[in-house]
């Protein structure tokens, strides 16, 4: 028997069951997992609720999305054909962000395509702290009406001070300054960046800020940590600076295979993240500031 999705339902896959359950309880939702079948030559077969109500949200996180993004043009289009009137997506990471512009002749714009790729089906989006750093703002990546921004800074933040009461924040690269200030700002702690010399396309080494660090406990922090070498690189200079400790906290745990033995053998401490992916250093979730993201969404387009 289908349940009851009158009030609005979160649709997800049953490997984003857990964090997508928290939220359609948080805010009010019914969650319907999406039934999947792989063929054997990859094509998949996907099977909704028999009939939606006229909300939907769909919770899709696009760490590794190639084949996510089939995922959401069948999901999505296939979703209308079903009831829906007004689709969100919450895609928590967003992925295909970084490449604003054409580096080089012939490059296709990914956050331009994708973006309008995304805009062609939702009616909202939200996210969280994605990667963008020569376009304002999330509309212009992705034009639809309702395109909202979470941060997981304060939630780090917030967390960071249960754990080293006074600290010295340090953002790895210029670019991670804006999440950087806004967590200093919200405990009063002093913070920094560190800029990038850039030696040919390959190599890139990085200088500290003019601060004092001998002594002082430093939190790195940053949007999205990869392969992890920009970290263990400012955490080796942290501490052949003095630092007491130095300790990483990111939104977006990425994490290649080897970036966290390779972070910790720089000297790095603790590594916290966020839920927003699934990893051993998740250590705050945002399930509270999605869930009241939806809850305000829904009050404003009811």
């Amino acid at each position: 028997m289908q349940p009851d999705l009158s009030a609005g339902c979160l649709l997800c896959f049953d490997d984003e069951q857990t964090i997508a359950q928290a939220v359609a309880a948080a805010a009010g939702l019914t969650l319907a997992v999406i039934q999947r079948h792989r063929f054997p030559d990859g094509e998949l077969r996907l099977r909704l609720p028999e009939s939606l109500p006229p909300r939907v949200v769909f919770w899709r996180g696009l760490h590794q999305p190639n084949e996510k993004l089939v995922e959401i043009l069948l999901v999505a289009r296939t979703a209308h054909q079903l009831g829906a009137v007004h689709l969100t997506l919450v895609a928590p990471y967003l992925a295909y962000m970084r490449q604003d512009i054409a580096f080089n002749p012939g490059e296709a714009v990914s956050q331009r395509v994708i973006g309008r790729f995304l805009a062609g089906l939702f009616d909202a989006v939200i996210t969280v702290d994605p990667h963008l750093h020569r376009v304002a703002t999330l509309e212009e990546a992705i034009p639809v009406k309702d395109a909202i921004v979470l941060s997981g800074a304060p939630l780090l933040a917030d967390h960071i001070a249960t754990q080293r009461p006074d600290v010295l924040l340090i953002g790895p690269d210029e670019e991670s300054l804006q999440w950087v200030a806004q967590a200093a700002a919200r405990h009063g702690w002093a913070h920094g960046v560190c800029r990038k010399l850039r030696h040919g396309d390959r190599q890139v080494d990085i200088e500290l800020p003019d601060l004092p660090f001998t002594g002082r406990a430093v939190v790195l922090m940053d949007d999205v940590a990869s392969s992890g070498h920009t970290l263990a690189q400012a955490a080796r200079l942290l501490k052949a600076a003095g630092a007491a400790s130095v300790d990483v906290a990111v939104t977006h745990a990425l994490f290649a295979d080897g970036a966290v033995r390779l972070i910790r053998e720089a000297g790095a401490g603790q590594i916290w993240s966020t839920d927003s992916i699934p990893h051993a250093s998740n250590a705050v979730s945002i399930v509270p500031a999605v869930a009241e993201a939806l809850q305000h969404l829904a009050d404003r387009t009811h």
